[in-house]
Order: C-alpha cells, then structure tokens, then sequence
C-alpha cells in the first residue's frame, strides 16, 4: 500500500476511534449509505461500524469521510404510502409555482430568485420611454 493510504488506514481504529480504510478499500460486508440504498437497504438504526477515507486539500480538516454500516444488519427500504406520495406531489407543486404570478411551470423555480424569471427580470424595454430610446422623434 503506497504511503499516501497508510494515515487513512487504520484497521484497529486506533487513532480515529473506529476502523478506518483508504477510499477503495473497506472490507466485503460493509457499505455506505448510497451503496446501500442502490441494493434497496437502509442502516436501519444499525451504528456506524467503520470509516472510509480520502486524504482532500481543498478540506478544512484535510480528509473526506465516508461512513460504512454492516450489510447484513440492513434492513428494506420502506415503501412509500399514498400519503407520502401526495405529500411529495403537493410539495413538487409549490416549488414549481410562482408565488407572485402564480403560473406553474414544467421546472422547478431557482429558489436564488424566488420567483419565476419573468417576475424576477421584467422586460426592460416596457419601462423605457420611446423618446429616451435613442431613435429618431
């Protein structure tokens, strides 16, 4: 194992108080929380049982975590209700609707606006005058 993996390795747990590995390699049995979710698991209440990690830069603390849970302590993901289904719907509305104009749209609203585009940046050229155009009178 090259030398930049060995501070992120540390099987016993050591020096970060669980078992930490380099990015790329955990033990079979262990999963993230995505890993999980894409085979239709979740932690279900299970702690975490270990530690990935990437030595980063760009990061304050210098490392990226990811946390590992036991796949054989997982449990199915539980299926959405017809309430949840409508409570999603009801909330996917209000982000596509505009609270000033009202119309709703086929996408969500930037929430850096607030509002639609068009309510956002009205058209400019409404609210010049045609003298102050600069054409001819």
């Amino acid at each position: 194992m090259p030398t930049a993996y060995s501070k992120c390795y540390d099987p016993t747990g050591a020096r970060y108080g669980i078992p930490t590995y380099p990015w790329r390699y955990a033990p079979d049995g262990l999963a993230t929380r995505r890993q999980l979710r894409a085979k239709g698991l979740r932690p279900g209440g299970q702690p975490v049982c270990a530690q990935l990690m990437i030595r980063h830069r760009g990061r304050k603390s210098g490392a990226s975590v990811a946390y590992l849970y036991r796949i054989d302590l997982a449990k199915p993901v539980r299926p959405m209700t017809s309430r949840k289904w409508g409570a999603l719907a009801l909330a996917m509305l209000a982000r596509r609707t505009c609270p000033l104009c009202g119309v709703i749209y086929s996408y969500c609203l930037p929430t850096s606006l607030g509002c639609c585009v068009l309510c956002a940046h009205p058209n400019p050229s409404s609210a010049v005058p045609a003298s102050d155009q600069g054409g001819q009178p």
